[in-house]
């Protein structure tokens, strides 16, 4: 049958490289079926609700203040070993349209434990909406990606078995999520130490939550205690921040970012 070929696009070849590295990884999930009915009764008295990706990466983020696991990489230079950042670097996952095409576009954020929810959403709202080459992340991983592929490959690889430079480029854990569609991804693949992500929340506050993780690192008995504080902090410090920003909005206030 006579077909057409396509030449990869420079979106198809970033998904490409990442998967390359992903596939390296030695890769767990664990589940946990949680309920957070708490949270969902302060985010229901928000004029404006906060989207559930901001309210789940600051929760994350304070999770990785608890657990020194989810700060460590397995890095290769100058031997094998783990290299703990002090503090988490979120990499999230955008889908963006880009000469024609959509694609799956990465932007990061430091530090989101230290930082409220209304600002991490703002600087999710922005890569989800400013033009693509107004993104320092895009811009540079799109001309990357029109780097010959020995050296684009050869460049990824250093970046991500250099502890200190891999924090900066490439996140400390990564977000990805398609609830906001009425799916869930079974199989997420990422080449940092976990990818967070969850299904569908209920009306009476289930959701269920995964964390996959670089056994290298870590097992997976320390992520089912994860999980569990997970929740206790998603209905705890985090519900207690979605409520006072509930107290705090001034009738008819609006707040950036969208109810997802």
């Amino acid at each position: 049958m006579r077909g057409r070929a396509l030449k990869l696009s420079a979106p198809r070849r970033l998904v490409g490289d990442l998967m390359h590295f992903s596939m390296r990884v030695p890769r767990v999930t664990v589940q946990r079926q949680m309920n957070i009915a708490p949270l969902l009764r302060a985010r229901k008295a928000q004029e404006t609700r906060s989207s559930w990706t901001a309210i789940f990466l600051k929760g994350y983020a304070l999770l990785g203040q608890e657990t020194p696991d989810l700060r460590r990489a397995y890095v290769k230079l100058p031997w094998p070993h783990l290299y703990e950042y002090p503090m988490t670097v979120a990499s999230i996952a955008h889908e963006r349209e880009y000469e024609g095409e959509q694609a799956v576009l990465l932007s990061t954020i430091k530090a989101p434990e230290r930082i409220g929810i209304p600002e991490i959403e703002a600087n999710i709202l922005a890569a989800r909406t400013v033009p693509v080459d107004h993104v320092k992340e895009f811009r540079r991983a799109l001309k990357m990606a029109r780097v010959p592929s020995l050296l684009r490959r050869l460049s990824m690889w250093l970046g991500l078995n250099i502890g200190r430079q891999r924090g900066n480029y490439f996140g400390t854990f990564q977000l990805s999520v398609y609830s906001g569609l009425g799916a869930e991804s079974l199989n997420p693949l990422t080449p940092l130490t976990s990818l967070l992500n969850y299904g569908p929340i209920g009306d009476d506050g289930s959701v269920t939550v995964r964390i996959h993780y670089d056994h290298r690192v870590m097992d997976g008995a320390n992520v089912a205690r994860a999980l569990q504080k997970f929740e206790n902090i998603l209905n705890g410090a985090v519900a207690d921040e979605v409520a006072g920003l509930a107290r705090r909005a001034p009738s008819g206030a609006t707040a950036p970012g969208t109810a997802t």
